[in-house]
Protein backbone atom coordinates (compact mmCIF):
# COMPACT_ATOMS: atom_id res chain seq x y z
CA UNK A 1 0.00 0.00 0.00
CA UNK A 2 1.23 3.47 -0.88
CA UNK A 3 2.03 5.84 1.99
CA UNK A 4 -0.86 8.00 3.13
CA UNK A 5 -1.49 10.81 2.71
CA UNK A 6 0.07 11.31 -0.73
CA UNK A 7 1.86 14.57 -1.57
CA UNK A 8 -0.11 17.37 -3.26
CA UNK A 9 -0.55 17.16 -7.03
CA UNK A 10 1.90 19.11 -9.17
CA UNK A 11 -0.72 20.10 -11.74
CA UNK A 12 -1.91 23.04 -9.60
CA UNK A 13 0.29 26.12 -9.20
CA UNK A 14 -0.09 26.41 -5.45
CA UNK A 15 2.06 29.55 -5.38
CA UNK A 16 -0.35 31.46 -7.66
CA UNK A 17 -3.69 31.72 -5.82
CA UNK A 18 -4.67 34.70 -7.94
CA UNK A 19 -4.91 32.31 -10.93
CA UNK A 20 -7.32 29.97 -9.14
CA UNK A 21 -9.68 28.01 -11.37
CA UNK A 22 -12.18 25.39 -10.28
CA UNK A 23 -10.48 22.00 -10.15
CA UNK A 24 -12.22 18.66 -10.67
CA UNK A 25 -10.94 15.94 -8.33
CA UNK A 26 -11.17 12.14 -8.17
CA UNK A 27 -14.81 12.03 -7.13
CA UNK A 28 -17.29 12.52 -4.29
CA UNK A 29 -19.17 10.33 -1.81
CA UNK A 30 -22.91 9.70 -1.64
CA UNK A 31 -25.52 8.06 0.56
CA UNK A 32 -29.27 7.82 0.00
CA UNK A 33 -32.14 7.76 2.47
CA UNK A 34 -35.30 5.78 1.63
CA UNK A 35 -38.46 6.50 3.57
CA UNK A 36 -39.61 2.90 3.03
CA UNK A 37 -36.67 1.53 5.04
CA UNK A 38 -35.89 4.55 7.22
CA UNK A 39 -32.20 3.85 6.59
CA UNK A 40 -29.24 5.49 4.92
CA UNK A 41 -27.30 3.42 2.38
CA UNK A 42 -23.56 2.79 2.87
CA UNK A 43 -21.28 5.53 1.64
CA UNK A 44 -20.44 5.18 -2.04
CA UNK A 45 -17.58 6.74 -3.98
CA UNK A 46 -18.76 8.30 -7.26
CA UNK A 47 -16.25 9.48 -9.83
CA UNK A 48 -18.64 11.45 -12.04
CA UNK A 49 -19.26 14.91 -10.51
CA UNK A 50 -22.51 15.22 -12.45
CA UNK A 51 -25.76 13.81 -11.10
CA UNK A 52 -28.71 12.21 -12.79
CA UNK A 53 -31.86 13.41 -11.02
CA UNK A 54 -35.56 13.40 -11.88
CA UNK A 55 -36.72 16.81 -13.08
CA UNK A 56 -39.67 16.75 -10.66
CA UNK A 57 -37.59 16.15 -7.56
CA UNK A 58 -38.61 18.57 -4.76
CA UNK A 59 -34.94 19.49 -4.33
CA UNK A 60 -35.11 21.13 -7.76
CA UNK A 61 -38.70 22.38 -7.71
CA UNK A 62 -39.37 23.47 -4.14
CA UNK A 63 -35.97 24.18 -2.66
CA UNK A 64 -36.11 21.14 -0.38
CA UNK A 65 -32.35 21.06 0.13
CA UNK A 66 -29.65 22.04 2.60
CA UNK A 67 -25.91 22.59 2.35
CA UNK A 68 -22.82 23.02 4.48
CA UNK A 69 -19.29 24.32 4.14
CA UNK A 70 -16.14 23.30 6.00
CA UNK A 71 -12.46 22.83 5.28
CA UNK A 72 -9.61 20.37 5.55
CA UNK A 73 -5.99 21.42 6.00
CA UNK A 74 -2.63 19.74 5.52
CA UNK A 75 -0.63 19.80 8.74
CA UNK A 76 3.15 20.29 9.10
CA UNK A 77 5.43 17.39 8.27
CA UNK A 78 6.48 15.35 11.29
CA UNK A 79 8.65 12.24 11.68
CA UNK A 80 5.43 10.22 12.11
CA UNK A 81 3.80 11.55 8.90
CA UNK A 82 3.42 8.29 7.00
CA UNK A 83 3.12 9.93 3.60
CA UNK A 84 6.00 12.31 4.14
CA UNK A 85 3.82 15.26 3.12
CA UNK A 86 2.03 16.14 6.34
CA UNK A 87 -1.18 14.66 7.71
CA UNK A 88 -4.61 16.08 6.81
CA UNK A 89 -7.32 17.15 9.24
CA UNK A 90 -10.91 18.36 8.83
CA UNK A 91 -11.81 21.39 10.96
CA UNK A 92 -14.77 21.11 13.40
CA UNK A 93 -16.86 18.71 11.32
CA UNK A 94 -18.95 17.83 14.37
CA UNK A 95 -20.25 21.41 14.57
CA UNK A 96 -21.13 21.42 10.90
CA UNK A 97 -22.90 18.07 11.32
CA UNK A 98 -25.16 19.57 14.00
CA UNK A 99 -25.97 22.62 11.88
CA UNK A 100 -26.65 20.38 8.86
CA UNK A 101 -29.17 18.42 10.91
CA UNK A 102 -30.91 21.63 11.97
CA UNK A 103 -31.18 22.83 8.36
CA UNK A 104 -32.56 19.46 7.21
CA UNK A 105 -35.30 19.52 9.83
CA UNK A 106 -36.28 23.03 8.79
CA UNK A 107 -37.11 21.85 5.25
CA UNK A 108 -38.75 18.58 6.37
CA UNK A 109 -35.91 16.23 5.43
CA UNK A 110 -34.42 13.43 7.55
CA UNK A 111 -31.26 14.68 9.30
CA UNK A 112 -27.99 13.02 8.36
CA UNK A 113 -26.63 11.18 11.44
CA UNK A 114 -23.56 12.88 12.89
CA UNK A 115 -21.34 9.81 12.54
CA UNK A 116 -22.34 9.40 8.86
CA UNK A 117 -21.61 13.08 8.19
CA UNK A 118 -18.17 12.93 9.83
CA UNK A 119 -17.31 9.65 8.05
CA UNK A 120 -18.37 11.20 4.73
CA UNK A 121 -16.11 14.19 5.33
CA UNK A 122 -13.15 11.97 6.10
CA UNK A 123 -13.87 9.63 3.19
CA UNK A 124 -14.20 12.41 0.62
CA UNK A 125 -10.99 14.03 1.82
CA UNK A 126 -9.10 10.72 1.98
CA UNK A 127 -10.17 9.70 -1.51
CA UNK A 128 -8.99 13.05 -2.84
CA UNK A 129 -6.02 13.48 -0.51
CA UNK A 130 -3.59 14.46 -3.27
CA UNK A 131 -5.71 17.59 -3.78
CA UNK A 132 -5.18 18.69 -0.19
CA UNK A 133 -2.92 21.72 -0.69
CA UNK A 134 0.61 21.91 0.71
CA UNK A 135 0.95 23.03 4.30
CA UNK A 136 1.38 26.79 4.68
CA UNK A 137 0.57 27.37 0.99
CA UNK A 138 -2.39 29.65 1.65
CA UNK A 139 -4.84 27.04 0.33
CA UNK A 140 -7.29 24.56 1.87
CA UNK A 141 -9.50 21.70 0.70
CA UNK A 142 -13.09 22.96 0.77
CA UNK A 143 -15.77 20.42 1.68
CA UNK A 144 -19.33 20.88 0.39
CA UNK A 145 -21.95 18.61 1.98
CA UNK A 146 -25.29 18.72 0.16
CA UNK A 147 -28.65 17.14 0.99
CA UNK A 148 -31.73 17.25 -1.22
CA UNK A 149 -35.02 15.50 -1.88
CA UNK A 150 -34.21 13.51 -5.02
CA UNK A 151 -37.28 11.42 -5.97
CA UNK A 152 -40.25 12.85 -7.94
CA UNK A 153 -43.07 13.94 -5.64
CA UNK A 154 -46.27 15.97 -5.94
CA UNK A 155 -47.41 17.62 -3.80
CA UNK A 156 -44.21 17.98 -1.74
CA UNK A 157 -43.98 16.63 1.79
CA UNK A 158 -41.78 14.16 3.65
CA UNK A 159 -39.54 12.95 0.80
CA UNK A 160 -39.54 9.33 -0.35
CA UNK A 161 -35.82 9.60 -1.09
CA UNK A 162 -33.04 11.99 -0.12
CA UNK A 163 -29.52 12.13 -1.50
CA UNK A 164 -26.61 13.17 0.71
CA UNK A 165 -23.37 13.88 -1.09
CA UNK A 166 -20.06 15.44 -0.16
CA UNK A 167 -17.78 17.12 -2.68
CA UNK A 168 -14.31 18.54 -2.10
CA UNK A 169 -12.13 20.91 -4.10
CA UNK A 170 -8.97 22.94 -3.41
CA UNK A 171 -9.40 26.66 -2.93
CA UNK A 172 -7.08 29.52 -1.98
CA UNK A 173 -7.25 30.81 1.57
CA UNK A 174 -6.90 34.45 2.45
CA UNK A 175 -7.81 35.89 -0.96
CA UNK A 176 -10.02 38.40 0.88
CA UNK A 177 -7.83 39.28 3.86
CA UNK A 178 -7.53 42.87 2.65
CA UNK A 179 -10.12 45.11 4.30
CA UNK A 180 -13.55 45.17 2.66
CA UNK A 181 -16.08 47.95 2.35
CA UNK A 182 -19.60 46.90 3.36
CA UNK A 183 -22.95 48.28 2.18
CA UNK A 184 -26.12 47.98 4.25
CA UNK A 185 -29.05 46.65 2.21
CA UNK A 186 -32.19 48.56 3.08
CA UNK A 187 -33.86 47.65 -0.22
CA UNK A 188 -33.79 43.89 0.40
CA UNK A 189 -34.62 41.70 3.41
CA UNK A 190 -32.67 38.46 3.58
CA UNK A 191 -35.08 36.62 5.91
CA UNK A 192 -38.39 37.14 7.68
CA UNK A 193 -38.29 37.45 11.50
CA UNK A 194 -39.87 34.01 11.94
CA UNK A 195 -38.62 32.52 8.70
CA UNK A 196 -35.69 30.40 7.50
CA UNK A 197 -32.77 32.76 8.07
CA UNK A 198 -31.18 30.47 10.67
CA UNK A 199 -31.05 27.47 8.29
CA UNK A 200 -28.24 26.97 5.78
CA UNK A 201 -30.37 26.43 2.68
CA UNK A 202 -29.92 27.67 -0.86
CA UNK A 203 -32.84 30.07 -0.73
CA UNK A 204 -31.02 32.20 1.83
CA UNK A 205 -28.24 32.83 -0.68
CA UNK A 206 -29.88 33.01 -4.10
CA UNK A 207 -32.03 36.03 -3.29
CA UNK A 208 -29.14 38.30 -2.36
CA UNK A 209 -26.85 37.49 -5.29
CA UNK A 210 -27.98 40.28 -7.60
CA UNK A 211 -27.78 42.80 -4.76
CA UNK A 212 -24.25 41.63 -3.96
CA UNK A 213 -23.25 41.95 -7.62
CA UNK A 214 -24.67 45.49 -7.78
CA UNK A 215 -22.79 46.41 -4.60
CA UNK A 216 -19.55 44.88 -5.94
CA UNK A 217 -19.83 47.01 -9.07
CA UNK A 218 -19.73 50.05 -6.77
CA UNK A 219 -16.68 48.83 -4.86
CA UNK A 220 -18.34 47.09 -1.91
CA UNK A 221 -16.91 43.67 -1.10
CA UNK A 222 -19.84 42.53 1.03
CA UNK A 223 -23.38 43.56 2.00
CA UNK A 224 -24.79 43.80 5.52
CA UNK A 225 -28.35 42.94 6.61
CA UNK A 226 -30.38 44.62 9.33
CA UNK A 227 -33.44 43.06 10.95
CA UNK A 228 -36.32 42.78 8.51
CA UNK A 229 -39.03 44.05 10.85
CA UNK A 230 -37.65 47.53 11.61
CA UNK A 231 -34.18 47.80 10.04
CA UNK A 232 -32.85 48.90 13.42
CA UNK A 233 -30.58 46.01 14.49
CA UNK A 234 -27.54 44.40 12.88
CA UNK A 235 -27.92 40.77 11.81
CA UNK A 236 -25.16 39.44 9.54
CA UNK A 237 -23.21 39.98 6.34
CA UNK A 238 -24.51 38.32 3.19
CA UNK A 239 -21.52 35.96 3.08
CA UNK A 240 -20.59 35.54 6.73
CA UNK A 241 -21.31 36.39 10.35
CA UNK A 242 -20.78 39.80 11.98
CA UNK A 243 -18.43 40.46 14.89
CA UNK A 244 -17.83 43.83 16.52
CA UNK A 245 -14.81 44.72 18.64
CA UNK A 246 -14.92 47.16 21.55
CA UNK A 247 -12.04 48.45 23.60
CA UNK A 248 -12.07 47.43 27.26
CA UNK A 249 -12.85 50.24 29.70
CA UNK A 250 -11.81 49.52 33.29
CA UNK A 251 -13.63 50.75 36.37
CA UNK A 252 -11.10 53.55 36.71
CA UNK A 253 -12.16 54.82 33.29
CA UNK A 254 -8.88 53.85 31.64
CA UNK A 255 -8.57 51.58 28.64
CA UNK A 256 -7.55 47.97 29.22
CA UNK A 257 -5.78 45.43 27.04
CA UNK A 258 -8.58 42.88 26.75
CA UNK A 259 -10.96 43.68 23.89
CA UNK A 260 -14.64 42.80 23.99
CA UNK A 261 -16.04 40.70 21.13
CA UNK A 262 -19.71 41.36 20.33
CA UNK A 263 -21.88 38.99 18.29
CA UNK A 264 -25.36 40.17 17.27
CA UNK A 265 -28.16 37.85 18.41
CA UNK A 266 -31.09 37.31 16.06
CA UNK A 267 -33.43 34.41 15.27
CA UNK A 268 -32.77 35.07 11.58
CA UNK A 269 -29.03 34.42 11.42
CA UNK A 270 -26.99 31.28 10.75
CA UNK A 271 -24.97 29.86 13.62
CA UNK A 272 -21.51 30.51 12.20
CA UNK A 273 -18.87 27.89 13.05
CA UNK A 274 -16.04 30.30 12.25
CA UNK A 275 -17.56 33.01 14.45
CA UNK A 276 -17.97 30.51 17.28
CA UNK A 277 -14.34 29.44 16.87
CA UNK A 278 -13.12 33.03 17.10
CA UNK A 279 -15.25 33.64 20.19
CA UNK A 280 -13.93 30.49 21.88
CA UNK A 281 -10.37 31.60 21.14
CA UNK A 282 -11.09 35.04 22.60
CA UNK A 283 -12.61 33.56 25.74
CA UNK A 284 -9.54 31.36 26.14
CA UNK A 285 -7.43 34.50 26.33
CA UNK A 286 -9.68 35.96 29.00
CA UNK A 287 -11.43 38.36 26.64
CA UNK A 288 -15.09 39.11 27.20
CA UNK A 289 -17.62 37.88 24.62
CA UNK A 290 -21.10 39.41 24.45
CA UNK A 291 -23.97 37.81 22.53
CA UNK A 292 -26.80 40.32 22.36
CA UNK A 293 -28.81 42.55 20.01
CA UNK A 294 -26.69 45.22 18.32
CA UNK A 295 -28.46 48.43 17.32
CA UNK A 296 -27.49 50.16 14.08
CA UNK A 297 -26.52 53.23 16.11
CA UNK A 298 -23.92 51.15 17.98
CA UNK A 299 -21.86 50.54 14.85
CA UNK A 300 -19.93 53.76 15.36
CA UNK A 301 -18.76 52.60 18.81
CA UNK A 302 -16.79 49.58 17.55
CA UNK A 303 -13.04 49.88 17.12
CA UNK A 304 -13.02 47.03 14.58
CA UNK A 305 -15.63 45.05 12.68
CA UNK A 306 -14.95 41.56 11.37
CA UNK A 307 -16.69 39.13 9.07
CA UNK A 308 -16.45 35.45 10.01
CA UNK A 309 -17.36 32.54 7.72
CA UNK A 310 -15.98 29.35 6.23
CA UNK A 311 -15.44 30.56 2.67
CA UNK A 312 -13.91 33.92 3.57
CA UNK A 313 -12.37 32.93 6.89
CA UNK A 314 -11.91 36.03 9.02
CA UNK A 315 -12.01 39.36 7.16
CA UNK A 316 -11.54 42.95 8.35
CA UNK A 317 -14.21 45.50 7.44
CA UNK A 318 -12.86 48.85 6.28
CA UNK A 319 -16.14 50.75 6.43
CA UNK A 320 -19.93 50.37 6.51
CA UNK A 321 -22.10 52.60 4.32
CA UNK A 322 -25.84 53.19 4.67
CA UNK A 323 -27.78 55.23 2.15
CA UNK A 324 -30.75 57.49 2.73
CA UNK A 325 -30.05 57.77 6.46
CA UNK A 326 -27.77 60.77 6.78
CA UNK A 327 -27.89 62.12 10.33
CA UNK A 328 -29.14 58.98 12.06
CA UNK A 329 -25.79 58.30 13.73
CA UNK A 330 -24.46 60.62 16.43
CA UNK A 331 -21.42 62.66 15.32
CA UNK A 332 -18.10 61.00 16.04
CA UNK A 333 -14.60 60.41 14.70
CA UNK A 334 -15.68 57.33 12.74
CA UNK A 335 -18.81 58.81 11.14
CA UNK A 336 -18.41 60.68 7.87
CA UNK A 337 -20.67 61.74 5.01
CA UNK A 338 -19.97 60.70 1.42
CA UNK A 339 -21.45 63.92 0.09
CA UNK A 340 -24.77 62.30 -0.73
CA UNK A 341 -27.69 61.31 1.50
CA UNK A 342 -25.56 58.63 3.16
CA UNK A 343 -23.40 58.05 6.19
CA UNK A 344 -20.25 55.98 6.44
CA UNK A 345 -18.67 54.43 9.53
CA UNK A 346 -14.92 54.09 8.97
CA UNK A 347 -12.81 51.55 10.87
CA UNK A 348 -9.67 51.30 8.72
CA UNK A 349 -8.09 54.23 6.84
CA UNK A 350 -7.88 53.88 3.06
CA UNK A 351 -4.09 53.83 3.14
CA UNK A 352 -4.00 50.89 5.58
CA UNK A 353 -3.84 47.54 3.78
CA UNK A 354 -4.30 45.20 6.78
CA UNK A 355 -6.89 44.66 9.47
CA UNK A 356 -6.60 45.98 13.01
CA UNK A 357 -4.64 44.42 15.88
CA UNK A 358 -7.55 42.32 17.20
CA UNK A 359 -8.19 40.93 13.72
CA UNK A 360 -4.51 40.11 13.25
CA UNK A 361 -4.23 38.28 16.58
CA UNK A 362 -7.45 36.28 16.14
CA UNK A 363 -6.63 35.35 12.54
CA UNK A 364 -3.14 34.13 13.44
CA UNK A 365 -4.49 31.88 16.19
CA UNK A 366 -7.40 30.55 14.11
CA UNK A 367 -5.15 29.72 11.17
CA UNK A 368 -2.58 28.27 13.53
CA UNK A 369 -5.10 25.79 14.96
CA UNK A 370 -6.51 24.90 11.54
CA UNK A 371 -3.10 24.30 9.97
CA UNK A 372 -1.54 22.46 12.91
CA UNK A 373 0.96 25.16 13.89
CA UNK A 374 -0.80 25.61 17.23
CA UNK A 375 -1.76 22.74 19.62
CA UNK A 376 -5.37 21.65 19.24
CA UNK A 377 -6.35 22.00 22.88
CA UNK A 378 -10.05 22.28 21.99
CA UNK A 379 -10.24 19.09 19.92
CA UNK A 380 -11.25 20.80 16.69
CA UNK A 381 -9.12 18.85 14.21
CA UNK A 382 -10.47 15.53 12.89
CA UNK A 383 -7.50 13.70 11.38
CA UNK A 384 -7.98 11.77 8.14
CA UNK A 385 -6.62 8.21 7.91
CA UNK A 386 -6.00 5.78 5.04
CA UNK A 387 -8.80 3.59 6.43
CA UNK A 388 -11.27 6.40 5.68
CA UNK A 389 -10.99 5.44 1.99
CA UNK A 390 -12.82 2.16 2.61
CA UNK A 391 -16.19 2.94 1.02
CA UNK A 392 -18.13 1.24 -1.78
CA UNK A 393 -17.20 2.44 -5.25
CA UNK A 394 -19.95 2.92 -7.83
CA UNK A 395 -19.76 0.28 -10.53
Amino acid sequence: MLPFPPPPVSTIEWDKPEEFKFQDVNGHVESKYHKATGQWTPLEFVRDPRMRIHGLAPGLNYGQQALEGLKAFRLPKTPSSSGGAGDIAVFRSDRNAARFQHSARMVNMPPVPENLFIRACRAAVALNAEYAPPHDSGWSLYCRPLLFSSAPMFPPGVPDECTFCLYVFPTPEGMHVQPMKALILDEFDRAAPKGMGHAKVGGNYGGVLRWSDDAAAEGFGVTLHLDSARHEEVEEFSLCGFLGVKDEIREDGQGGNKPIIVQPVSPSTINSVTSDSVQRIAEGWGWKVEKRPVAYAELSTFSEVLGAGTALGLIPIRSITRRGTKGQLPPGPRVVSDGEDSEVICYIPDEQKDGGPVFQKLLKQLKGIQSGKVPDDLGWRFQVQASDMEVVEQG
